[in-house]
């Protein structure tokens, strides 16, 4: 299958970043990573966090369209396609753990006008592990502000993300279950994930493959 713009998202330690950064340099593709620029309101929050959520999760919302519609807008020749670590709908997962009901009402408004004005994924691939190996990833990988992180957490950010998937039909949706497979260190799990991603026909919708 032949496309333009895809999106590699997942729970917290999936592996989407690597497996990005992989296909981009495999298969020639400009590619998008989440930037994690200083928020000036992050030291704020961790000190307020029901006085700050709603502003940190603004500047966020900011941040991550300002990235996408510059890097969007801006083709690349010399590349075959764009592959990305994350979407603009990541936003309204993630603040949704954060966010009174009120202030989410609200916020979602404000989602919604910023993501229909950005180009659509021709398909959006979710990483999908439970929450052990997820959590083993990110002990693996160390980082101080991640550690933390618990299993009713990340349950909760994937209840999320396939409650936004079942509402959106009008785009193809690819999860694939990851659980028994390593792609970052075996070399033939890797090209059972690319063939998954690049030769399966999705519909419109939801799609679901276990490797």
């Amino acid at each position: 299958m032949d496309y333009n713009f895809i999106v590699i998202e997942g729970n917290i330690g999936a592996g989407k970043t690597t497996l990005s950064h992989k296909i981009s340099e495999e298969r020639n593709a400009k590619l998008i990573l989440e930037q994690f620029a200083e928020n000036p309101f992050l030291p704020k929050f961790y000190k307020d966090p029901d006085k700050y959520s709603f502003p940190l999760e603004m500047s966020f919302l900011a941040d991550r369209y300002n990235q996408l519609k510059k890097e969007l807008s801006e083709r690349d020749l010399f590349k075959s396609f764009t592959i990305s670590d994350y979407y603009f709908m990541k936003s309204l997962i993630f603040s949704k753990q954060t966010l009174q009901d009120d202030e989410y009402t609200l916020y979602r408004q404000f989602f919604h006008i910023i993501y229909n004005s950005l180009p659509k994924p021709d398909l959006y691939v979710y990483l999908h592990s439970n929450v052990e190996k997820l959590l083993s990833n990110i002990k693996k990988r160390g980082r101080e502000y991640e550690q933390e992180i618990t299993a009713e957490y990340l349950l909760k950010i994937q209840d999320s993300y396939f409650e936004f998937f079942k509402q959106q039909q009008d785009h193809k949706f690819l999860v694939i279950d990851t659980n028994d497979i390593d792609f970052v260190n075996q070399e033939d799990d890797y090209e059972k994930i690319t063939k998954a991603i690049f030769e399966t026909e999705c519909k419109q919708g939801l799609n679901r493959i276990i490797l």
